[in-house]
């Protein structure tokens, strides 16, 4: 989704008309839920920064937040400014077009230039989040089996998510301020007056109208369906925070890559398997990895390909040209490459597909590849991962302020765990799962772990199964990774091309025992240069321009 629509959907509303032309919807209108959503996820206004300087809920508050006034860029010169004047929003983590250039490219997939995002400064010695922002298309893509939000799994619902995040500390928000968020997001929405509170007026309609719906002027395809309505007046603020969640889950549920007829079309890649009659899709009942190898067979029958050149599509927001020719192909050949007959180290071997199957490229769950492990021993020296120190489950529960994140139980936790590693103290480091799974803080998210981790008729200790978690994350999609850069969970990789060196490096560590709890499945990667090369190409070939 782009910021084009909901400029259309403001011209619409604006000026207090909310008129709209005769007929069908235009192009490029969201469903007014998403509208509204989007609204809400770019308001600056439910930051902390923004209730301790307002003067008044439709006012400017005389300055930005120090923490947003300009973009933090890992890969290059910032653009100074782009943000200047704003607080923390939900949008300032997950960008779009907010630091694009003028030729439309250095988009964002709903992610950030920062190798871990700024947070405001409470403090607390909290300046940035532990991780990278994730890109948010296609995180809600409909799925078998529960779904996992966060790069640790904290959340199986994006309302919960949503609602975490506006009474959170990425915002601003202390863990003992819960209150005083959800009395300032409640009073945002009630008193709003349909002017931002700075810039040109987008709309014209306050959140109040706009979730009442029940103004006569509002056009039937603009007025908010029933499931989202809210007389916010009449509500308590925690209906209010409910309905807002509501509204931005929708939006979040808008933010896809394109499809026609159910199979991905909008990449060179898909463009290249259309051409050639590839199969583009699972079967009915077919899982990704039983398709992802139907597809490595049917390219091995593959004599004559058809390539995609420039001529058949065109990028706007990509530098690269709509392509898909032999590199691409060589290394979609070794991205789907399991060990063979030669062993487990045959070159050429990828073996991607066991995390990472088409046509997603995520299987939505948690693997450790040894980031964590790289990121702790960068500081620590060699080894030093192996030999950290980690209670186990009894110890760890029995004090969790001394273990796992700061939460409302236990607002002065020092998170320890879910820190990033830093010189000064070498009991710090980021466990991932390990701080999500058995977390009595966490009580919403356990059933659906157990589903992943101790599948049913399985015997499964927690203790046991808590070691298992050590360095997880949720595996990310790989469409469009030109707009997510730097990569990794911590943001340490800057090119694709360092991805493939790091996973060429711990799958080393793997074969000789030397990657603490890694995946067994990374021992099977064995990559030359001239392997990462055209793996880099294949991983071009995702990209697209998302609408």
């Amino acid at each position: 989704m782009r910021a084009g629509p909901a400029l259309l959907l403001a011209a619409a509303l604006g000026a207090g008309c909310i008129q709209a032309p005769a007929g069908g919807a235009p192009e490029g209108f969201k469903p007014a839920e998403q509208a509204l959503g989007e609204r809400i996820f770019r308001d600056p206004r439910f930051s902390q920064w923004f209730a301790t300087h307002l003067t008044s809920v439709n006012a400017p508050p005389g300055a930005g937040d120090p923490t947003v006034e300009t973009s933090v860029d890992a890969l290059g010169p910032a653009l100074p400014g782009s943000l200047a004047g704003s607080a923390m929003a939900c949008s300032l983590c997950h960008l779009v077009e907010q630091d694009a250039l003028e030729d439309g490219t250095r988009m964002r997939a709903y992610s950030d230039f920062a190798r871990k995002s700024p947070i405001p400064d409470r403090g607390d010695g909290r300046h940035q989040t532990p991780r990278n922002s994730p890109p948010m298309v296609d995180a809600l893509v409909e799925r078998p089996g529960p779904v996992f939000l966060h790069l640790d799994g904290e959340f199986t619902t994006p309302e919960s998510l949503i609602e975490a995040t506006f009474l959170g500390r990425n915002l601003g928000w202390l863990p003992t301020e819960r209150g005083a968020a959800l009395a300032h997001l409640a009073r945002i929405i009630r008193e709003d007056s349909g002017k931002p509170y700075q810039g040109p007026d987008p709309s014209g309609m306050s959140y109040a109208v706009a979730f009442l719906a029940e103004d006569t002027r509002i056009l039937a395809r603009l007025r908010l369906p029933s499931a989202y309505r809210l007389d916010v007046h009449q509500a308590s603020d925690d209906d209010v925070l409910s309905a807002v969640a509501r509204v931005v889950a929708a939006y979040m549920r808008g933010l896809t890559y394109h499809r026609a007829a159910g199979a991905y079309d909008g990449s060179p890649y898909d463009a290249f398997l259309a051409l050639n009659d590839l199969p583009r899709s699972p079967r009915e009942g077919e899982t990704p990895l039983a398709y992802a190898r139907r597809l490595r067979t049917a390219l091995a029958g593959l004599t004559s390909p058809r390539w995609v050149t420039p001529d058949q599509g065109t990028f706007i927001h990509h530098a690269q040209p709509f392509a898909f020719g032999p590199d691409e192909l060589a290394g979609l050949r070794v991205f789907l490459a399991e060990p063979g007959a030669g062993g487990p180290a045959d070159a050429g071997t990828g073996a991607c597909l066991g995390c990472h199957p088409p046509p997603e490229f995520t299987d939505h769950l948690f693997h450790s590849t040894g980031v964590s492990q790289e990121e702790y021993d960068a500081v620590h020296g060699p080894g030093a991962f192996l030999g950290l120190g980690v209670p186990d489950l009894a110890t760890r529960n029995a004090d969790p302020a001394a273990y796992l994140p700061p939460s409302a139980a236990h607002p002065g936790a020092p998170g320890r765990f879910r820190s990033a590693a830093q010189s000064d103290d070498p009991g710090l480091a980021d466990l991932g799962l390990w701080n999500v799974f058995a977390n009595p803080d966490m009580p919403t998210v356990q059933a659906a772990l157990d589903s992943v981790l101790c599948p049913a008729a399985t015997a499964c200790s927690p203790d046991a199964v808590l070691l298992q978690t050590l360095g997880l994350f949720k595996t990310p999609g790989l469409r469009d990774l030109d707009d997510s850069a730097p990569f990794l969970h911590n943001g340490a990789a800057d090119s694709l091309t360092d991805v493939l060196v790091h996973y060429r490096n711990v799958a080393g560590l793997q074969r000789a025992d030397l990657l603490r709890n890694g995946d067994p499945r990374l021992g099977a990667i064995q990559l030359t240069d001239e392997d990462v090369a055209s793996v880099v190409a294949f991983l071009g070939s995702l990209a697209e321009d998302y609408q």
